[in-house]
């Protein structure tokens, strides 16, 4: 008979096979956003510098390339999940710049603002930042490397067990 420990067990066991999925989900969904977002301002470069002028933004001329590229370049670093700690930093400072002037008007209380996407994205970042790019990304590989190079050298000063290398080693074949 299975009890509701089995059960708690059976859910535990299920969730740990599936960390990967919410950071890779998060990270589709906001590389996707924002390098379609940063393209799609340079290749309307002239309209978006007008919508920046008409928002009050200072000088637009600087202001609307620059965004455009942090959204294609950083966009694409969370996409495939390289820097995505640092990448999603600027993203989120566009995020509230966005939510400042161009949704100014939207937000009428906090059920307005938890409401908008541009406060959603700036929760998935958040996320990101706090939890790292996942399993499944270049970090993963980039700290991998990173941890395996790091205990050569400390094995190599007989700080570390032989056997912490060779775990390293198996780790990422």
């Amino acid at each position: 008979m299975v009890t509701l420990i089995d059960l708690r067990r059976l859910l535990h066991a299920l969730c740990a096979r599936l960390a990967f999925a919410p950071p890779l989900f998060a990270r589709l969904v906001i590389g996707v956003v924002f390098t379609h977002s940063g393209y799609g301002k340079w290749t309307h470069l002239d309209q978006v510098v007008k919508f920046f002028a008409g928002l009050g933004i200072p000088f637009p001329q600087l202001q609307a390339p620059f965004v455009a590229s942090v959204e294609l370049v950083c966009g694409a670093l969370v996409l495939v999940g390289l820097g995505t700690r640092l990448a999603a930093v600027p993203l989120i400072g566009t995020m509230v710049i966005a939510l400042a002037t161009a949704l100014s008007e939207k937000i009428t209380g906090l059920n307005a603002l938890f409401g908008l996407a541009e406060f959603l994205y700036i929760a998935l970042l958040v996320h990101l930042i706090v939890g790292g790019a996942g399993a499944v990304s270049l970090d993963r590989l980039v700290a991998r490397a990173l941890d395996r190079a790091d205990a050569e050298d400390r094995a190599q000063d007989g700080s570390v067990a032989r056997a912490e290398l060779a775990h390293l080693n198996r780790q990422t074949s």
